[in-house]
């Protein structure tokens, strides 16, 4: 087992609105009360889809390049009980590469390669599906 941390940290700019910042400084802005920017909702979502993407790209890449590369993530938000979730995750990619010999390699293995992210390389599918626990904190309670 791997021991690589990984951290994002986010600061409040107004109520609702919040700028996130990762180890090598890069910032996205976003939140609930964010008219031009992404909800955590949507950005779950992203996550969902950037990282199969990611391995997916990779690995038909190899062959040829996509004409058109798309993953959509749909979700039905549930409250229940007072709770709040997503339930009935779909991840569903559009993809087409050139004809010919390159294309026709890229396009045997796509679906091979969308399994394998689904069931062993996206670490952010893979979390969600095995039910990590999330510890909440106040930080000096350590």
């Amino acid at each position: 087992m791997s021991d690589d941390n990984r951290s994002v940290s986010i600061e409040r700019l107004e109520e609702g609105v919040y700028l996130a910042t990762n180890k090598r400084g890069d910032t996205l802005r976003f939140g609930s009360k964010a008219d031009d920017a992404f909800t955590p909702v949507e950005l779950l979502l992203a996550a969902i889809a950037g990282c199969s993407a990611v391995d997916v790209d990779v690995v038909t890449g190899r062959r040829a390049a996509p004409e058109h590369f798309e993953a959509k993530v749909d979700a039905t938000y549930v409250r229940e009980n007072g709770e709040n979730s997503l339930r009935d995750i779909v991840l569903t990619f559009d993809v087409r590469f050139p004809e010919g010999e390159a294309g026709d390699g890229a396009r045997m293995l796509l679906p091979r390669a969308i399994k394998a992210s689904h069931d062993r390389t996206c670490t952010v599918s893979r979390t969600i599906e095995s039910g990590a626990q999330i510890t909440v904190r106040t930080a000096g309670s350590e």
